[in-house]
């Protein structure tokens, strides 16, 4: 490795960060082109559908002809299969690419390693694995999905700080203040999909949508089992895909699909599985405690993310209680506190 590899990579993974809420289900992957130490294109992948950060970076570079000489630094394998676009290995190799520099291998089964043999197998030079944590991390969502099969599970409360996140009877109470609410919305928009339970959606009546931040519109996934949801909440308002998880039989209408589950104990393997095939690569999961504590129970998660203030209720819907380690972070968010834990 040269002395400023590093360097490029960690460019090379900011500019990925971009495409959060863009490209998915695709990766988040940047690409830095360079010649003798010096930056003379870069890209990333923009959105689903769109060109790769390779094809871009490579557009940008002003005398195609340095390309012959250069290193580029890319955050994943590039991909060796036609999908939406051609594979971005033949790109680097048509354009005479001698070094390739790559942060993760793709787990994808029509990349896995494929990319990297095609560019060796054209004389390229392959170096691989700098800064793979800080990529894995990046695309923990991608990793999680195609490892473990199943989305990747954020779970998210707010709570007071006598621990509650509601009245009593559910009664919903403003917990957290508008700083975290923005954050929340932030956060929707990275994810594919937000959970709820049946308790949630009847008595908060939530939009589940993203409204103060930009970004594209989350699928809304609720767990109604006997349909109990009355035909004027938001959620059956067939403004963004939704998925009911019920008893019931499954149907279809505009924008919202009735998923049937068969009766058992464990829902959560049903629903994970569901969402597993129609691609949702990651989940932010809003309530209530019956959800939340069924995933935190069978270490269904990957992420916790609870919003703590200062105001107390004494008496209401105790929030879940956190037994274990994996404290990631600390901070202050307006009046609020974020402790965001990592299932390591």
């Amino acid at each position: 490795m040269k002395t400023d590899d590093a360097t490029f990579m960690r460019r090379a993974l900011d500019l990925a960060q971009q495409g959060t809420g863009y490209a998915r289900p695709n990766p988040l992957v940047g690409c830095v082109v360079t010649h003798q130490g010096r930056i003379i294109g870069e890209g990333w992948h923009r959105q689903y559908g769109g060109p790769h950060a390779e094809v871009n970076a490579l557009a940008a570079v002003a005398d195609q002809e340095l390309l012959k000489q250069s290193r580029v630094y890319v955050t994943l394998e590039p991909c060796a299969h036609h999908g939406k676009t051609p594979p971005c290995a033949d790109l680097l190799i048509a354009k005479g690419v001698p070094e390739v520099v790559i942060c993760n291998d793709d787990p994808f089964p029509l990349v896995a390693g494929r990319g990297l043999e095609k560019l060796r197998a054209a004389g390229v030079r392959v170096e691989t694995g700098l800064l793979a944590e800080e990529g894995r991390w990046l695309n923990r969502r991608f990793f999680t999905f195609h490892e473990k099969k199943r989305p990747y599970l954020v779970l998210k409360w707010a709570e007071t700080a006598d621990g509650f996140l509601a009245g009593r009877y559910f009664q919903p109470v403003q917990i957290s203040g508008p700083q975290a609410g923005l954050l929340t919305h932030r956060w929707r928009a990275e994810e594919q999909a937000i959970l709820v339970g049946t308790r949630t959606a009847l008595h908060d009546n939530p939009r589940l949508s993203v409204r103060d931040w930009p970004g594209q519109q989350p699928t809304r996934l609720v767990i109604d089992k006997n349909l109990s949801l009355p035909p004027t909440h938001h959620l059956l308002d067939g403004s963004q895909p939704t998925l009911i998880y019920t008893y019931r039989q499954p149907y279809h209408k505009a924008n919202l699909d009735l998923v049937h589950l068969s009766e058992a104990d464990d829902l959560m393997p049903q629903v994970l599985a569901d969402l597993y095939e129609r691609n949702i690569q990651s989940v932010l999961v809003e309530g209530g405690p019956t959800v939340l504590n069924a995933l935190i129970n069978a270490g269904l998660w990957d992420e916790i993310r609870v919003f703590r203030s200062p105001t107390t209720l004494g008496q209401g819907i105790a929030a879940p209680r956190i037994g274990f380690g994996g404290l990631r972070s600390q901070e202050n968010v307006g009046p609020d506190q974020l402790f965001w834990y990592v299932n390591e």
